[in-house]
């Protein structure tokens, strides 16, 4: 059951899609979605899902009253969600529609990522029996969504300082992690900012590699991003882009780097074979610890 007043036939611009729930964390997350609507100049719409999650024992049964006070509620968030979202771009506002559903919130934000050019997310929702559970909503979908991910911590980084900020990748130098290089270049172009692009060519603490062999290692790792990068600093050359490359964990690399960026993007998956999991793990990590915005894409 569902009350929109938005088509959900495919759009040749998709939409942004920012799921809501009442949260601080997910009123950041709408003004962070509103923000990059505008910067690509497509709609945005913003959902709630008013379902009660599974889990909490049988027996709970819902009568017309209850839909409807339920329904209430969603349209009162959802109000408050399209304030902030009009805050939040005054001057460039993106096209808005507004969606109170029934249906569970983690299966309803995968099906329509299908269809979406982004899912942003809070890090924190309201609670255990509360209808959002935005804390395993974030960790779900950037695992399954079909779309790449925006998960908005403590702070949606929109204000003028953070705005001047670079944007930061992490690259790993396999294919995987071509559609996040090739996301975080377009989001520093629009946004007219740096990008930082990050290799960790350790798997472990610096401390922890070798001296023999250091500098070959070293050599190898810097060619490896420099060809990571070619393609995509030529299709974007109004991009200014700084190179680090550390023998550290991935993940610790990209949490120091993230205390100078306003937005951090990561692949979903590592190098391939045994070590499959490194980038994973990384994205990981990164998703309850990081401050800034992330935005975690999917490997073809």
């Amino acid at each position: 059951m569902a009350i929109e007043n938005a088509p959900r036939a495919a759009q040749p611009n998709p939409p942004i899609l920012a799921a809501v729930d009442g949260s601080a964390s997910s009123y950041q997350a709408v003004a962070w979605a509103a923000v990059e609507a505008a910067l690509h100049r497509c709609a945005l719409h913003i959902i709630t899902s008013m379902a009660i999650p599974t889990g909490f024992g049988p027996g709970i049964s819902l009568g017309k009253t209850d839909l409807e006070w339920m329904r209430r509620d969603g349209e009162r968030v959802l109000t408050e969600a399209e304030r902030v979202a009009r805050t939040a771009t005054s001057g460039e506002e993106p096209s808005l529609t507004t969606e109170v559903s029934f249906e569970l919130v983690i299966p309803l934000l995968i099906g329509r990522s299908a269809q979406a050019r982004m899912l942003v997310v809070g890090s924190r929702g309201l609670g255990a029996f509360q209808r959002g559970l935005l804390g395993s909503v974030s960790t779900a979908t950037t695992h399954h969504a079909r779309c790449p991910v925006a998960v908005i911590h403590g702070i949606s980084a929109i204000d003028a300082v953070s705005a001047r900020q670079p944007v930061l990748v992490g690259v790993d130098g396999t294919d995987n992690s071509v559609p996040a290089v090739g996301l975080a270049f377009e989001e520093a172009s629009r946004r007219k900012v740096d990008l930082v692009a990050l290799h960790a060519w350790s798997d472990t603490s610096g401390l922890d590699v070798p001296v023999r062999g250091w500098d070959a290692a070293r050599e190898s790792a810097e060619a490896l991003l420099a060809e990571s990068l070619a393609g995509w600093s030529d299709r974007y050359p109004d991009v200014a882009v700084r190179r680090i490359v550390t023998a550290n964990r991935p993940a610790r690399s990209l949490l120091e780097e993230s205390a100078n960026a306003q937005l951090v993007v990561v692949g979903t998956h590592g190098r391939g074979g045994f070590m499959s999991t490194v980038l994973g793990s990384t994205s990981n990590a990164l998703l309850h610890s990081v401050e800034v915005p992330m935005i975690v894409v999917r490997s073809r």
